[in-house]
């Protein structure tokens, strides 16, 4: 199973009776889960159910939920009774003091006013019906948004993978290093010892050669190694588990960046410290990626 991306884009449209809409969702990083929702005048009963079947299919992410809906409206003619009566009241007037013949009915009723197109309101029914079909639409578009989030996902389980791969080579490196064997170590510090005597002949040295062990034993990088080959291991087995594992993934990188540091610190050779900073520079692509997963 791959990790789940939280980036994405869906829509998904639909037509009911005389309605059609159009759903947008849109899903981009967030240390949550927000769920931002613009829904038109009318339509805030979709609220709850959008809401919950998010939450319910995603972790993380910033998600911002539109809906678009057009209305063909069916209407009716009405006759407007304040008008009609003043055109009649009007007609009877001219009809009494001139020869104009009386208004007939198609006379009166084409005055502008006295019909009027009315919108026929939905029933209840009907609106129940409408607000159903529209759910559908809206789970099949957070499916599609879902399937978008594990695509992206899929490519980003592989670039993940790979860098864990160059980190396992990089610490394998400095395990390798000649540095660290245990005949270099002897060596550096006896030369050390030596250049100390030679500066100051005062000093103790069988105090020295003490002192010198401490540091040598302080300055051994096979707990931070150890620690380094059990992080990758526990990223791996994050990333091929896959799902909402961003935030395992992050508290790893910060881990590994802390060993990588103490890495670089206790070194005592160029070549060592040269693969750890190549190591820290890998180990920030990844953290930057792993901003992404879920």
């Amino acid at each position: 199973m791959a990790v789940s991306s939280m980036t994405g884009f869906a829509s998904a449209d639909g037509i009911y009776d005389n309605a059609s809409w159009l759903w947008e969702i849109r899903s981009v990083n967030g240390k949550g889960l927000d769920v931002r929702l613009r829904l038109p005048s009318g339509f805030e009963a979709l609220e709850s159910q959008v809401r919950a079947a998010s939450a319910k299919a995603l972790k993380r992410g910033n998600i911002q939920i539109s809906l678009n809906v057009k209305e063909q409206h069916s209407a009716e003619l009405v006759v407007n009774q304040a008008a009609l009566e003043q055109v009649m009241n009007i007609a009877s007037q001219l009809s009494e003091n001139t020869n104009i013949e009386k208004a007939s009915v198609d006379g009166i009723l084409n005055v502008r006013g006295v019909l009027e197109e009315r919108q026929v309101e939905r029933s209840q029914s009907d609106k129940d019906k409408l607000i159903a079909e529209m759910s559908v639409s809206f789970l099949e578009c957070l499916d599609a948004l879902v399937v978008a989030r594990q695509s992206e996902g899929a490519n980003l389980t592989s670039v993940l993978l790979d860098q864990m791969e160059q980190v396992a080579l990089k610490v394998g490196a400095i395990v390798a290093d000649p540095s660290r064997t245990q005949d270099a170590i002897r060596i550096r510090l006896k030369e050390q010892v030596r250049n100390l005597l030679e500066v100051n002949s005062d000093f103790d040295e069988d105090r020295l050669h003490t002192e010198a062990a401490i540091l040598a034993t302080k300055a051994d990088l096979q707990e931070e190694l150890d620690r380094l080959v059990t992080h990758i291991k526990a990223a791996k087995s994050l990333i091929k588990e896959g799902g909402a594992v961003g935030r395992r993934l992050d508290f790893l990188a910060q881990e590994f960046n802390r060993e990588c540091n103490t890495v670089c610190s206790k070194s005592n050779a160029g070549a060592v410290t040269t693969i750890g900073l190549d190591l820290k520079v890998i180990i920030d692509q990844f953290r930057e990626q792993i901003q992404n997963v879920e």
